[in-house]
């Protein structure tokens, strides 16, 4: 039997392909082989080895500060390759990243199929979130089944002209990762004093090199200096573009702790004991509503706007007088705190790599 090939090249990737590749080796139908592309190589393989997956296959693509000219020539050169090695009946990557981008356009020279996870997630702005907003476009242009997390991504593909019998809403597998990573959280990752709240933050994209993230620093600082009761942790994201920065920034706030990236477990546990979420990260936006925890965005738009729209979570920007105002109302009214923690989460109920599977052995049937 021809095995499937499973993409996965970054952390978030590798939590939402988790419960697919759980799903797929579950039905035993076809072997799988575990593909990384290396981009979040430590990361990656720590967060597949809390799901009992490892990578079957490495390639060495990444260099430092290269272009992504660069890297999709590397991603290319590797991955085209490896399609004579394995034969795969099937490529199945997730999200938006350049590895997507790249395995969709060699599925497509190899005429081979390719599944797209978390399928139809459009801003309309192709240069935002940079590179992401084209890469999905990409994928979304030649994958032959789309697996759409909600109804708006669905009706995205719609819009595209994507063929009714080729979309497929199944819920997102964030989470179906979230929940069973849930259940087993232990205790924040790092000691609270005695009455203190957490606010956790990530932030690292692209986008906000740069003067927003200079903005998006003095907004935090003026967060803590105006709320004694509160900590910040901030799992800092290895681009030298963020991590110097960061560090340079917040050392010396001894209620900032900066720490290197939380697997997945203590990143969960540290979302259960938040009061509030700031992030410019995809995947949170996705998951901390689940855990009645508001979320602010810290980006000038989203491809996730269920969130918004349900009231879970709202768009601060990169402005530092929005992040400040936005946080500290969350902070200090307890109703409006309220009206956003409620647990409701428009982007799935558990069960998405269930259906995604499914489908996935009806076609190759």
């Amino acid at each position: 039997m021809k095995p499937l090939i499973a993409l996965v090249g970054t952390r978030p990737e590798a939590i939402k392909m988790a419960p697919v590749i759980q799903a797929l080796r579950q039905q035993g139908r076809h072997p799988v082989k575990v593909v990384s592309t290396g981009q979040h190589r430590e990361m990656l393989r720590q967060t597949l080895g809390i799901f009992g997956i490892a990578p079957d296959v490495e390639l060495d693509v990444m260099q430092p500060n290269q272009s992504l000219s660069t890297l999709t020539a590397n991603l290319l050169r590797t991955l085209d390759p490896l399609m004579d090695e394995t034969d795969p009946a099937m490529m199945i990557a997730q999200g938006d990243t350049t590895s997507v981008m790249v395995a969709a356009l060699v599925s497509f020279y190899r005429r081979l199929p390719f599944a797209h996870v978390e399928a139809g997630l459009r801003t309309g702005d192709i240069h935002s979130p940079f590179p992401e907003e084209f890469n999905r476009i990409v994928a979304g242009r030649i994958a032959n089944l789309h697996f759409a997390p909600t109804q708006r991504a669905a009706d995205n593909l719609r819009a595209e002209k994507v063929s009714e019998k080729d979309i497929y809403l199944t819920g997102n597998t964030v989470i179906d990762a979230l929940l069973w990573a849930a259940e087993r959280a232990g205790p924040p990752p790092i000691q609270l004093a005695e009455g203190r709240r957490l606010i956790l933050v990530t932030c690292h994209r692209r986008e906000n090199f740069g003067e927003p993230l200079g903005r998006i620093f003095n907004a935090l600082k003026r967060v803590i200096a105006a709320a004694p009761d509160c900590e910040i942790l901030y799992p800092v994201h290895p681009n030298p573009n963020v991590r110097e920065r960061a560090y340079a920034e917040f050392s010396d706030l001894k209620r900032v702790h900066l720490v290197d990236p939380l697997d997945y477990s203590d990143l969960v546990a540290a979302m259960k004991h938040a009061t509030l979420v700031l992030t410019d990260s995809g995947g949170i936006q996705e998951e901390a509503p689940s855990l009645k925890k508001p979320v602010l965005v810290l980006r000038e738009s989203t491809e996730r706007p269920e969130a918004v729209e349900s009231g879970v979570a709202a768009i601060a920007g990169t402005d530092e007088d929005a992040i400040f105002t936005k946080a500290m109302r969350l902070l200090t009214d307890k109703a409006h705190y309220a009206s956003m923690a409620t647990g409701a989460n428009p982007y799935g109920d558990g069960h998405a790599a269930t259906r995604i599977v499914n489908v996935i052995e009806a076609y190759l049937a």
